[in-house]
This record gives structure tokens, C-alpha cells and sequence, in this order.
């Protein structure tokens, strides 16, 4: 999945690392011939990099990023109460990190874009990658809820 730059930090050993736009980081380096990447060895360059985009290998692995706080979250849902919406491929806002949490029941959980499906159940989340389409489909008796989530505050 592209996401974009929004900044960059070095690691304790000096490699520079960027920051994407899904909350992961990734670190960028020129090293000749196997990684091209000549822009990252100044300020300028690194600069120019700023809103292009990075492949982030973790979104496709689900992987929950650090420093995230929950800001919101829905009512409890149940297999007659689910929205249409919800059943129907939608996704969060860029930068929005989501968590499906069952209560009660089994729900399908669905993600296309990179070939998954998930049964949820009490105690196994459902992790929604920001701008990523989806959608659930309850499995019987259910209750559920969406919690939200973005980056903390500084």
C-alpha cells in the first residue's frame, strides 16, 4: 500500500527513517546498487521527498502503529442494528486507524485490497487500516463495536 511522507527522524545508529502518513515508519537508505535512493543523503532532497510516497509493507500486515489514541467510538451493533454502510465496502479517513471489537457472536471481516478475511470473536479484533475499503458481515447473533483511533496529541 503507497503512503506518504510526512517527515523524516534518524535512528540511533544515524540512518534516517521516514514517517508516513499511516503512522508507520520506514527507514530510507542509498546504498548502491541495491537501494537507489540518492535524495535521501541531503536536506534538500529529503525535503523534495515530503509528500511523495513510500510502499508500507506493515499496513498489509495489519500492523498497529505506535502512539495511537482512541478518539471515538460507535454505539454496539448487533446483526439487526448493523448499518448498511458497514455491510457495503467503506474506509476510514487518512491517518484513521480503527479497531472492530466483538462482544458477543461471530463477524466477518473483509479487506479486497489485500486478500484477507477475518472471523472475529470475542477477543480477536479486527484492525482497520486507514483508506483501505472493507466490510463485515454478521455471522448469527452478534454484538460489536468500532473504536477509533489517530495519533497522540504532542
Amino acid at each position: 500500500m503507497r503512503r506518504y511522507i510526512s517527515g523524516f527522524k534518524v535512528d540511533a545508529q544515524g540512518e534516517w527513517i521516514a514517517s508516513l502518513d499511516c503512522h508507520h515508519a520506514q527507514h530510507v537508505r542509498h546504498q548502491p546498487p541495491f537501494i537507489d535512493r540518492p535524495w535521501v543523503t541531503s536536506a534538500e532532497g529529503r525535503a523534495a521527498a515530503i509528500g511523495q510516497t513510500l510502499e508500507c509493507r506493515l499496513c498489509a500486515r495489519f500492523a498497529w502503529p505506535e502512539h495511537l489514541a482512541a478518539y471515538k467510538r460507535t454505539p454496539e451493533f448487533t446483526e439487526l442494528t448493523v448499518p448498511k454502510a458497514l455491510t457495503s465496502d467503506h474506509s476510514t479517513k487518512r491517518g484513521v486507524w480503527a479497531r472492530i471489537v466483538v462482544l458477543e457472536g461471530t463477524l466477518h471481516y473483509r479487506v479486497e485490497a489485500f486478500s484477507a478475511a477475518f472471523d472475529l470473536t470475542p477477543g480477536v479484533d479486527g484492525i482497520i487500516v486507514p483508506e483501505v475499503l472493507h466490510h463485515v458481515t454478521p455471522l448469527g447473533l452478534v454484538r460489536f463495536y468500532v473504536e477509533f483511533y489517530r495519533a497522540q496529541e504532542a
